[in-house]
């Protein structure tokens, strides 16, 4: 028993020291939130066990544009739409508000120590070598090859509309995308082909399909609780854990990586030796290592920062831009006139240039699509959460005033150092004072009207969050902007989209990624089947 005095006492000490710490830090027990939940979980199985950010949009509305909530064990959170307040936290203090430890373990399982991975000054050295492979002009030269994918994929549907006797069939839009998108990252990012689209048995596609599904899709309460408690873990047994606790979740994340590491430290390697020999290519990653080799050897990326880049390119590229794809598509077969008028001025625009592959520059001149494509973004964020831990202590300042538990209004909000955001990209595209009374709606036209209000700078594109901002905004939102518009204008000039069923029921399923699912078949994992046939000729 004495033997256990120590270890008692020392428990003791570490307990003590916690509560202290709390009880001597800035409260936020004023501000206003949802009731707080059990003691066990807090109100995060309110958030996360339901669609994606349905409960942000009701606690937005009902308490503003920064609502507190509870995490196990009575912690507090803070979620957060305010647009000034989301101005501070990603822009103006960006890197004084780092990643939420469990998320950085997380993403470092999945995709090593790269760019998505890390903070501070290592984020600031890995952003600037690889900014030259994601300038404007170097995203528009793959253009080119965006179509060429489109195409082959519009290709493959006409075949199989003629050999349907109605001239239509269903389609699983999911699959066939994310094969295009795994092609069209391995060419323009890598110089490398994947062959999904050939091959729907391609051991790398198979490895990722469901892959955001499986890993985080309807998380159960010890889930929940797991991951919170990941964040007062310490760095190296949080790791240590990751890397061999016997989860099948967690086992599929680290297959990934071994199987995506070792296409990368092959690629890594080609593209080094066609430097050395004068023969670089104009693939991102090419300019990659292009750009790392005329570094001070004391900045460069080590291998293992290079592999974990393409690891970061592959994961979140794919997944991100095929979700997107798919809300885009299922928003236009919901509305007819939507597509038709979309579809109408592709056509016009084709004529004009004589039928001739569209640009980036073409696609400048075209409004309406500038529209659809910006609506699809706000109503449909994929990443619909950002997390973040403050640094240090802090104020946040307020665009809108909030009134707080005890009836006063304030126009800041000191935060205490290690206070959890959760930054809500989709609550801020529904604020109704910037977009509109009818935010929760669909609505392209808003985009031309110019109803679109603009009380702070928020994010990169069109003033919206969907690619976050500042110095962790997505770096590869221009190549991914042109992606998705491209796959549009290819599809919609081809095709006339409709739902498969009116009375099917999609669900925005929160996977950290919102990806779609049919309501009652969520055991499936991602799906959304539309019916296509041939557009009437102009």
């Amino acid at each position: 028993m004495a033997s256990l005095f120590p270890l008692l006492f020392v428990g003791a000490l570490i307990v003590g020291y916690v509560i202290y710490s709390r009880w001597r830090r800035i409260s936020v027990s004023h501000v206003r939130g949802p009731p707080e939940g059990t003691l066990l979980y807090g109100n995060l199985p309110e958030m996360m066990m339901c669609e994606a950010a349905e409960m942000d949009f009701k606690w937005q509305e009902e308490y503003g544009g920064v609502v507190r909530i509870r995490a196990p064990f009575c912690e507090d959170r803070l979620l957060v739409s305010d647009p000034k307040a989301l101005q501070y936290i990603h822009q103006s203090a960006g890197y004084r508000f780092c990643k939420a430890p469990g998320r950085v373990s997380l993403s470092g399982l999945l995709f090593g120590p790269g760019i998505i991975a890390v903070d501070g000054e290592v984020h600031k050295r890995q952003r600037r070598i690889m900014q030259p492979g994601f300038g404007t002009s170097e995203s528009k030269a793959f253009v080119p090859i965006f179509f060429d994918h489109a195409k082959k994929m519009t290709s493959k549907w006409k075949d199989i509309l003629a050999d349907n006797k109605d001239q239509q069939a269903v389609f699983d839009l999911p699959g066939w995308i994310s094969r295009a998108a795994l092609d069209i990252i391995g060419e323009a990012a890598f110089d490398y082909h994947f062959g999904a689209l050939d091959n729907s048995e391609n051991e790398l596609q198979k490895m990722y399909t469901n892959f955001v599904f499986d890993a985080f899709a309807v998380p159960t309460h010890s889930d929940i609780l797991t991951w919170s408690i990941m964040d007062w873990l310490p760095g190296p047994i949080l790791r240590g854990l990751l890397r061999s606790a016997p989860s099948p979740r967690l086992e599929r994340r680290r297959n990934i990586r071994q199987m995506s590491t070792m296409v990368a430290k092959k690629l890594v390697t080609e593209k080094y030796n066609a430097l050395v020999h004068g023969k670089p290519s104009k693939d991102i990653m090419s300019l990659l290592v292009k750009a790392n080799a005329s570094e001070n050897p004391k900045k460069r990326l080590e291998d293992q920062e290079m592999w974990a880049q393409m690891n970061s390119i592959i994961l979140a590229g794919q997944e991100t831009t095929m979700s997107s794809m798919c809300w885009a598509f299922l928003e236009l077969a919901r509305h007819p006139e939507v597509q038709r008028r979309l579809r109408n001025e592709i056509r016009a625009t084709e004529d004009r240039v004589c039928n001739r592959d569209l640009t980036a520059a073409d696609f400048e001149t075209m409004p309406y699509l500038g529209a659809v494509i910006k609506e699809v973004l706000r109503f449909h964020p994929v990443v619909y959460n950002s997390f973040r831990s403050a640094q240090f202590d802090e104020v946040l300042p307020l665009h809108k005033p909030i009134v707080t538990q005890d009836g006063r209004t304030i126009t800041e909000l000191p935060i205490p150092k290690g206070m959890q955001i959760i930054s809500s990209v989709a609550a801020y595209h529904r604020n109704t004072e910037i977009f509109g009374e009818d935010a929760h709606t669909f609505n392209p036209t808003r985009w031309l009207d110019q109803t679109v209000k603009t009380p702070v700078s928020v994010g990169v594109y069109a003033n919206l969050f969907t690619f976050v901002g500042g110095a962790r905004s997505c770096i590869g939102w221009k190549f991914a902007l042109l992606q998705m518009q491209t796959f549009v204008v290819e599809l919609i000039g081809t095709f006339e989209l409709s739902l498969k069923s009116p009375s099917q029921t999609i669900r925005r399923e929160a996977c950290f990624v919102m990806t779609p699912t049919v309501e009652g078949e969520q055991e499936k994992g991602t799906q959304l089947d539309l019916m296509v046939k041939m557009a009437e000729d102009r």
